[in-house]
C-alpha cells in the first residue's frame, strides 16, 4: 500500500497516462475538481492504440512505459486514464509502483444503480466489451439488468479528430447509434455508459445526433473524486494554482499532433524514446 513517506515532489502532481489523447476527458474533470493540481501527461503513441494489440504483449508494455514516465515527471500518482490499460495491468503497476495507482474503470456500477428501464447501453471498444473484468463488472453490478455491448472502436478516431478541430457528423455517427438504439432492448436504453476515456469528448454530439435523449455516463468524476481521497490520504497541500504540466511521448511527434490535442494545458513537451527499453 503506498503510503506518504516515499520521495514526492513538490507542489503534488498527478500523472496521467493513456496510449492516446483520450485521458484528456479525464483531466479535464480533474483540473475542474481539483484546480490546484499539476498534471502532467504520459502517452504511449509508440505503441498507440492499444485496443487492437494482444493482452500479452500490452500488459508488460504499459508497466514499463508508465513506470518510466512516472519517474521522469517525479508525479505523486499515477492516474490510469485509459479502460484497456487499466482492465490488463492495475495489479501489475501497484505492485510495481510505490505510488498510488488510480484506475478508470467502466462506469457500470452507478449506471445499474440509476437506470430506471434496467436497461443500460455499455460502449466501449472491442476489447473492453470482450474482456473477462467488464464482464465481472456486470456479473457483480448490474445482475438482474439488461446490458446491450456496443463495440464503437470508430469513436477513438472521431475523438482525436475532433481535438484536432474536425467538425463531427451525424453521419460519422449514425453507425455508432444504430448499434445502441436500433438492436435488440435498444428501444428500452436510459443509460449509455462511455466506457473509453475518448468517448466523453464527443458527449455533445452523441447526444445531438442521438434519436432521443438519454444520459451518457463516464468514469471521469469519480477518477477526480478519488485522486482528492489520495491527496488528502496523503497529506498533501495543494497551491493554488498548478504548475508546469510535462508532455512525456513514448515516440517522436513530429507533426506536433498529440501536443496540439493537449494545448489547453500548456504542457512543455518531451519525448521519452527509451521508455519501452
Amino acid at each position: 500500500m503506498p503510503t506518504g513517506s516515499g520521495h514526492f515532489s513538490s507542489p503534488p502532481s498527478a500523472l496521467i497516462f493513456d496510449s492516446g489523447v483520450g485521458a484528456i476527458s479525464i483531466a479535464r474533470e480533474i483540473r475542474r475538481q481539483i484546480p490546484g493540481l499539476t498534471l502532467h501527461f504520459g502517452v504511449d503513441n509508440g505503441f498507440y492504440p492499444y485496443g487492437d494489440k494482444p493482452e500479452e504483449v500490452l500488459r508488460p508494455r504499459i508497466v514499463q512505459v508508465a513506470t518510466a514516465m512516472m519517474a521522469a515527471s517525479q508525479a505523486d500518482m499515477l492516474v490510469v486514464g485509459c479502460n484497456t490499460a487499466s482492465t490488463l495491468a492495475l495489479p501489475e503497476l501497484r505492485d510495481t509502483l510505490e505510488h498510488p495507482v488510480v484506475g478508470v474503470v467502466p462506469a457500470i456500477k452507478p449506471a445499474a444503480a440509476e437506470t430506471r428501464s434496467g436497461t443500460i447501453a455499455l460502449v466501449a471498444t472491442e476489447g473492453t466489451v470482450s474482456r473477462g473484468y467488464t464482464r465481472d463488472l456486470i456479473a457483480q453490478f448490474a445482475n438482474g439488468q439488461r446490458v446491450i455491448n456496443v463495440p464503437a472502436p470508430e469513436l477513438v478516431q472521431l475523438a482525436e479528430a475532433k481535438l484536432r478541430g474536425e467538425t463531427i457528423t451525424a453521419g460519422q455517427l449514425a453507425p455508432v447509434l444504430h448499434r445502441i438504439f436500433d438492436t435488440a432492448g435498444g428501444d428500452k436504453v436510459d443509460i449509455a455508459v462511455l466506457a473509453c476515456t475518448h468517448f466523453p469528448l464527443l458527449r455533445e454530439e452523441l447526444d445531438r445526433f442521438a434519436p432521443r435523449s438519454i444520459r451518457w455516463l463516464d468514469s471521469g468524476p469519480a477518477i477526480a473524486r478519488r485522486v482528492r481521497w489520495w491527496l488528502d490520504e496523503l497529506k498533501l497541500e495543494l497551491p493554488d494554482t498548478p504548475a508546469a504540466s510535462q508532455l512525456l511521448m513514448s515516440a517522436e511527434d513530429p507533426d506536433n499532433r498529440i501536443a496540439l490535442a493537449f494545448a489547453e494545458f500548456s504542457p512543455q513537451c518531451h519525448a521519452l524514446t527509451d521508455a519501452a527499453g
